[in-house]
Formats: C-alpha cells, structure tokens, sequence
C-alpha cells in the first residue's frame, strides 16, 4: 500500500502560485473540501486537494465567476445526478471562452497590422537615412 504524499500550504503555494491567502479563502468559500491538518493544526494538502486546485485555476484563468465555479462544485458533490447540468454550465462556459478566443485573435491581428505599419516606416526610415549619407 503507498502512502499517499502531504504537502503544506507553502508548498501547494509555490507549485500552483496561489498565495496561501488564496488557498484559505478558497477553502474558506466552499471550493476546496475542508483541508486536513496536523496534529499542529497546519493544513496538509493531498494530491486530491492540489487536482482540484488546478482544475480551479483552468476555470478562474477563462474568467469564470467565483459563484459559477461554486455552483459547479456544489452540483460535482452532488454526484452523477447532476452530471447534465455539470455538462451544460461547461458547454455554456465554453461559448464564452471561444468568443473570448476569438476577440483575442482579433486583437492580435491588430497587433500584427500595427507591428507591420511599423516595420515598415522603419525600413522607409533607414532607406532615407542611408540615401543622405552617401549624398
């Protein structure tokens, strides 16, 4: 039988760059499971904990509401009778992502119109500048 690894709060800290600020509040509002402690009362995370934690981040980086993604986790305690409405809040989420995707490229293109405007006023820039110094 393997012994399963603990980790403490400044360790999930440096692996996941949380603060541990943020890792208390997220325990604190319900979207982690309550974190075991030591003797000492020191929180130790678990590899079930730190999975969660990054499934958290994935959510929170895609701009995902606090509320939404605690209403996920309360539907996932809730067990495979709600995994359709679990389906459908992910789907709906994903709509908004691609959009925000889609917005990105958008103002890469841009980026990119801009970067080459540029690009060329240098080269006109430099032709100019060599043309009155051989003159």
């Amino acid at each position: 039988m393997t012994q399963e690894t603990i980790y403490t709060i400044q360790q999930v800290a440096e692996q996941t760059g949380l603060t541990s600020y943020t890792l208390r509040y997220y325990e604190d509002i319900g979207l982690l499971e309550p974190i075991a402690r030591a003797a000492n009362g020191h929180r130790r995370y678990s590899e079930t904990d730190i999975n969660r934690i990054m499934m958290l981040m994935k959510l929170r980086k895609t701009n995902m509401s606090l509320d939404d993604m605690k209403y996920f986790i309360s539907l996932y305690r809730e067990g495979s009778a709600t995994a359709t409405e679990r389906r459908e809040l992910l789907e709906a989420h994903r709509q908004v992502v691609n959009e925000q995707i889609e917005e990105m490229c958008e103002i890469r293109r841009f980026i990119d119109y801009k970067i080459g405007l540029y690009t060329e006023e240098e080269k006109a820039h430099n032709e100019q500048h060599e043309v009155s110094t051989i003159g």
